[in-house]
C-alpha cells in the first residue's frame, strides 16, 4: 500500500497529508457504488493527459494555482497512479489547447493494451485566470476527440479526471456508457496526485460536493455580458442565473457529488407550525396583508424564533463515508416571492458502514426563511416553506400569526 503522504522538502522536515484533498474531490459519475479500480501490482494502468514537458495538465500551476513560490514537490496524477500499478502512460495533445490530433493513435494503441485507462484532461491557468475568461465551457481543442476516441478504443474500465477550476459542459462523457467514472479534481494542491489516486483505488471515499452549477455550452448564447439580471424570463429565452434562479438544462447541478456509499436520511425531530409574534406598537386590523406580504423581520421577535431540526443519516452500504446534508429552502409562492430553492444551512457527518448519526440544524426564521421584497424590505412570509434536506428528504414548516389584532 503506498503512503499516505506527501514530503514536499527533506524527508525530515514536513509531510503533507494527502485526505483533506482526497476527501473533498467531487465524483460526478460511477456506474456502481464500487471503486473503478483495484490496487494490484499485475493489471496495467493506461494514463492519457493533454501534455508538454513537463506535462501542461500535470504541471505545478494546475496542482498549486495562484500560490506564490513553488513547491518542493508535487504529486501529479500518473505518479499517484504509479504508486498502485504499473502504468504505460501517453501523451495524448502537446498541450492543454490540444490544437491537433497527430498524438491519438498512440494513444488509442495503448489503451487496447491497458486493463484500465484513466484519462486526465481540463484546463490550467493558460486557459482560465484572473483577467483571463475563458470563451467557451468546452474542453479546449481536440481534447473532446481524444476523450472519445480513447474510450472507444479501451478494452477495460474508463475513469475520466478533470482538472480546471470552473464548470466544463461533459455531457459526451456523462452520456458515453464506456466511461465508468467522471472525477472534478478542481486544481487539487500538492499533494493532489496522491489523492485523485486514492480516490480511483478505493483508499478514500470521496464526500466533495460541487460548489457551482455545470451549464451547458449553449447556455452561454443565452446570457449576454450585457444583461445581469438574475430570474429567468421565458418570455425572451433568458434563462436566468446561478442555481437558484436558472431554469433550464444541466450538466451537473450545484451541489451534486456522489459516493461509494449511499445513504439515508430521515427526519427524527421538527417543527412543523411556528407562530411568529410581533413586537411593532403599529397595528392592522386583519392579516390579509401579512400574509400576502410576510412580516418585516425589524418587527418581530427574531432571537425567539430558532427553529431546531434533527436529521438521521443512515450509512446503508459497504463503506465508511462522509455524507454532507445540504438544507434548502422555498418560501410560499403566493407572497410573489417565488418558491426557488436557496441554501441556507449544511453539515457534514462521518458515518461508518450500517451505522447511523445524527445531526442537529438549527435555523432562524428571520435569516434563513425570510426575503427581500421589490422594496428592498426583509419580511417572513406567513405560509408553508418547503424544506429540502438533499435530494430525497423534505419536509414543510406554516409560519403564522393568528391574533385578531396584528402588530405592523
Amino acid at each position: 500500500m503506498p503512503e499516505s503522504a506527501l514530503d514536499v522538502g527533506p524527508p525530515e522536515e514536513v509531510s503533507i497529508p494527502a485526505e483533506p484533498t482526497s476527501s473533498n474531490v467531487e465524483p460526478e459519475r460511477f456506474n456502481a457504488s464500487t471503486p473503478p479500480s483495484s490496487p494490484s501490482s499485475n493489471p496495467e494502468e493506461n494514463s492519457e493527459a493533454p501534455q508538454e514537458d513537463p506535462s501542461a495538465i500535470d504541471r505545478v500551476d494546475t496542482y498549486h494555482p495562484g500560490v506564490p513560490g513553488i513547491p518542493c514537490a508535487y504529486t501529479t496524477a500518473l505518479q499517484g497512479i504509479s504508486r498502485y500499478t504499473k502504468t504505460i502512460h501517453e501523451n495524448g495533445c502537446a498541450s492543454v489547447s490540444c490544437p491537433d490530433n497527430r498524438g491519438f493513435g498512440r494513444a488509442e494503441a495503448i489503451a487496447r493494451q491497458a486493463d484500465a485507462t484513466v484519462l486526465v484532461v481540463g484546463l490550467s491557468q493558460a486557459i482560465e485566470r484572473e483577467f483571463l475568461d475563458r470563451n467557451g465551457l468546452l474542453l479546449p481543442g481536440h481534447q473532446q476527440e481524444l476523450v472519445s476516441r480513447v474510450a472507444r478504443a479501451s478494452k477495460g474500465p474508463v475513469v475520466l479526471v478533470l482538472m480546471s477550476g470552473g464548470p466544463i459542459d461533459v455531457t459526451f462523457a456523462k452520456n458515453n456508457p464506456k466511461i465508468g467514472g467522471i472525477i472534478w479534481a478542481g486544481y487539487p494542491g500538492q499533494a493532489g496526485g496522491t489523492a485523485i489516486a486514492d480516490v480511483i483505488f478505493g483508499m478514500t471515499n470521496p464526500g466533495g460536493k460541487l460548489p457551482m452549477t455545470w451549464y451547458p455550452q449553449a447556455y452561454l448564447a443565452k446570457v449576454p455580458m450585457t444583461d445581469m439580471s438574475m430570474r429567468a424570463d421565458p418570455g425572451r429565452g433568458y434563462p436566468g442565473r446561478t442555481y437558484r434562479f436558472y431554469k433550464g438544462p444541466t450538466v451537473y447541478p450545484f451541489g451534486f457529488g456522489l459516493s461509494y456509499t449511499n445513504f439515508r436520511q430521515t427526519l427524527a425531530h421538527g417543527p412543523t407550525k411556528v407562530l411568529v409574534p410581533y413586537t411593532n406598537s403599529n397595528t392592522v386590523k386583519n392579516n390579509t396583508m401579512i400574509m400576502s406580504n410576510g412580516i418585516r423581520v425589524s418587527s418581530t421577535n427574531c432571537d425567539a424564533l430558532s427553529l431546531g431540526f434533527h436529521v438521521n443519516v443512515e450509512n446503508v452500504g459497504d463503506m465508511d463515508g462522509t455524507h454532507t446534508m445540504m438544507l434548502f429552502a422555498s418560501s410560499p409562492s403566493a407572497g410573489g416571492f417565488g418558491d426557488e430553492k436557496r441554501l441556507v444551512a449544511f453539515e457534514k457527518v462521518h458515518v461508518v458502514a450500517g451505522a447511523k448519526e445524527s445531526i442537529k440544524i438549527n435555523l432562524d426564521p428571520c435569516s434563513h426563511l425570510s426575503v427581500v421584497d421589490r422594496f428592498g424590505i426583509r419580511r417572513v412570509p406567513m405560509g408553508e416553506h418547503s424544506l429540502h434536506f438533499g435530494e430525497d428528504l423534505k419536509h414543510t414548516i406554516l409560519l403564522h400569526n393568528d391574533v385578531e389584532e396584528i402588530k405592523y
